[in-house]
């Protein structure tokens, strides 16, 4: 009998592309038309003079639904490089959000003081709210999110995952 390993896992995959229009939406369409979830995208320039972008995707699925996006994602053109950081080697995962806060009185001394311990800086202060920006790992805004929302959250908005591999090599080899 086979052995077929059905635990879904999350992938951060990177990935290196010619920066040009309608580069983006063909790798959208790829998991759109596949059926595949994208839980976060970041994209933007890395090589003004190759012209070259990163697109970091976080997205779940087994291991071989990821080997088929792998495979997929880097018969595209003009995609110059996939790589799968979860599964090759240490590598560095943040994101960044603005956190609104509404409060007044006691709520609102408790957020500044939860904010202190996870070293959310206040980019904006009115006497009825805050905004907070946080940048680290997805579940630390998770946990000061789910912090927040007794207090009076009112908004997140974050940026997506970007990652990078730990090390001296980048992603060109």
């Amino acid at each position: 009998m086979p052995d077929h390993d059905i635990t879904t896992r999350q992938a951060v995959i990177s990935v290196l592309v010619e920066n040009e229009a309608g580069v983006l939406a063909r790798v959208i369409g790829l998991f759109s038309g596949r059926g595949y979830n994208i839980d976060s995208l970041t994209v933007a320039p890395v090589d003004e003079e190759k012209h070259l972008s990163r697109i970091t995707i976080v997205t779940s699925g087994t291991a071989m639904v990821i080997e088929q996006i792998k495979a997929q994602l880097d018969r595209l053109v003009p995609i110059h490089k996939v790589a799968d950081l979860t599964m090759e080697g240490p590598h560095i995962a943040r994101e960044m959000a603005l956190i609104k806060v509404a409060g007044v009185g006691e709520k609102r001394v408790e957020a500044l003081r939860i904010a202190d311990a996870f070293r959310a800086r206040v980019v904006d202060a009115t006497t009825e709210s805050f905004v907070f920006e946080m940048t680290g790992a997805t579940d630390k805004l998770d946990a000061f999110t789910a912090l927040m929302r007794p207090l009076g959250l009112v908004e997140v908005c974050r940026t997506g995952v970007v990652a990078i591999a730990r090390g001296p090599k980048g992603i060109h080899g």
